[in-house]
């Protein structure tokens, strides 16, 4: 059995559960996920890389809030409050967060009623100070991004606080899920961030698969991972290159797009979908490769690794780029660690931490890679473990296509007997995604639930932009690019 089929889970009183907010404080442990049940709040617990989770029964609607003594679980808290009415007890921020006060229904994944509220205005923080002025930005935006809204208080360029509110993207993605069998599902957990599809099918069809007590075929193992990191390597690609462009230097985001469309392109021919939507499944994948599609991938490489390199020297190599991603937007190696903050943000910051290394899962577990480590937090370091991730990314593509092993790429699900939970954590390319899932007797998805990296990352936008000017806002907001939809749900 593969890592993640099985996890520890466990109940605790309230003083157990403050116990673990305390250890969340102090460092000895790390929070990577809470999310909220019928009558119910459940913690992933991650500690010396091994995961848990940690019930607490809510019989009289509360709990002990986490939040009070560990500032990453607050807009958790807020989300359980919104969706199930579960209140934090204590809890330093009870405003709402997913609910905007326009469903006309409050708290539909618990004792649901009704609301013809229309929702009070955000009560937005405030900073005093002489001549402080507001800037509003969104959530509508001028180019063709996701919904949010970004208030910014600066004295004269500089900001001094920038606020998030967000939500404005949620779809009720556990509701929908509910009632549904583990392949309706996973369509619907494909969908949750459309650059993350193939990491988000991964790992709800992991998590499927643990609860099911059933391994994938080896081959669909390596066909996932070959899919992720194809995934990988056209995110980066675009990111590198948006930044780029954020700074004023359009012509690294022209040959980078270039390049990432070359990506989708060999996608597409290996797998039949430019994004590689609905090819994972519970029990294996839908589509296998074949020698033309091993062909299209193994031109793509050969192309990338021609092309990249030149484009790298060339962002090295210009000093006017470079004077804006250098000392821009810094995120501490402290903050980076307290958030449990995944992906080329924790990374740029010094957070040693890579799912495929240190929690792996097939293929991972038998292929050899390095994980780049920065410790300056700014700008430039992320895009330079962008860059050098493309580069391993494209040296584990090249050991599947070698490697890839000879079996079936699907088995039948078989029928449950009683209902059972799982849970599973993959990483995505900005950072590690959690599922967690009940199923019923007949095999439906009673809950699941999904956290995307950004849940802690979008927080850490706001200390990384405080002392920089406005104008460098989407330049910093590029360089972490979290997801607007995967934050929602």
């Amino acid at each position: 059995m593969s890592a993640h089929h099985t996890f520890t889970g466990r109940a605790v009183d309230a003083a157990g559960w403050s116990a673990l907010a305390d250890d969340f404080a102090q460092g000895r442990k790390t929070l990577s996920g809470l999310w909220g049940d019928r009558g119910a709040v459940h913690m992933a617990v991650l500690d010396d890389k091994a995961l848990e989770v940690v019930s607490l029964d809510c019989a009289d609607g509360s709990f002990p809030s986490v939040g009070q003594r560990h500032p990453p679980a607050q807009r958790l808290e807020r989300v359980i409050s919104d969706l199930f009415g579960l209140v934090a007890e204590d809890a330093p921020d009870t405003r709402r967060w997913l609910d905007h006060g326009r469903w006309g229904l409050r708290y539909p994944l618990g004792s649901a009623r009704k609301s013809d509220e229309s929702g009070d205005p955000y009560g937005f923080l405030h900073s005093e100070g002489h001549g402080l002025h507001q800037i509003p930005v969104g959530p509508v935006h001028a180019g063709i991004i996701e919904p949010g809204h970004f208030r910014f208080t600066a004295g004269g360029e500089t900001v001094v606080r920038l606020e998030e509110r967000l939500g404005y993207a949620h779809k009720g993605i556990e509701l929908l899920m509910s009632g549904k069998l583990p392949g309706e599902a996973a369509r619907l957990a494909g969908r949750v961030s459309g650059d993350s599809t193939v990491a988000y099918s991964i790992v709800f069809v992991r998590a499927a698969e643990a609860a099911l007590a059933i391994e994938a075929p080896r081959r669909a193992h390596w066909l996932r991972g070959l899919m992720a990191e194809l995934e990988r390597v056209a995110n980066h690609l675009g990111d590198i290159g948006a930044i780029c462009n954020d700074a004023g230097f359009t012509l690294m985001h022209s040959h980078t797009g270039i390049l990432r469309e070359r990506v989708l392109r060999a996608a597409q021919a290996a797998f039949g979908h430019r994004l590689m939507m609905d090819c994972i499944v519970p029990g294996g994948v839908l589509v296998d490769l074949s020698a033309a599609g091993h062909e299209a991938i193994g031109e793509l490489v050969g192309l990338l690794r021609r092309t990249f390199p030149p484009l790298v020297s060339l962002y090295d190599g210009t000093t006017s780029l470079q004077g804006r991603t250098v000392d821009a937007g810094v995120l501490s190696p402290e903050l980076a660690r307290t958030f449990g903050c995944g992906g080329f943000v924790g990374r740029a910051s010094g957070r040693d931490f890579d799912t495929r290394r240190d929690m792996p899962y097939p293929p991972y577990d038998e292929l050899k890679f390095e994980v780049p480590i920065l410790a300056e937090g700014d700008v430039n370091a992320r895009v330079w473990v962008r860059i050098r991730e493309v580069e391993q990314s494209l040296s584990l593509i090249e050991q599947i296509l070698d490697r890839l092993p000879e079996d079936e790429v699907l088995i039948p699900l078989p029928s449950l007997r009683e209902a059972r939970a799982g849970l599973a954590l993959v990483e995505g390319f900005r950072g590690d995604i959690l599922c967690w899932l009940r199923l019923n007797t007949d095999s439906t998805v009673e809950c699941c639930h999904l956290r995307d990296p950004s849940w802690f990352q979008w927080p850490l936008l706001e200390a990384a932009i405080e002392g920089n000017i406005v104008a460098d806002f989407p330049l910093c907001n590029k360089s972490f690019n979290c997801s607007y939809s995967g934050h929602d749900l």
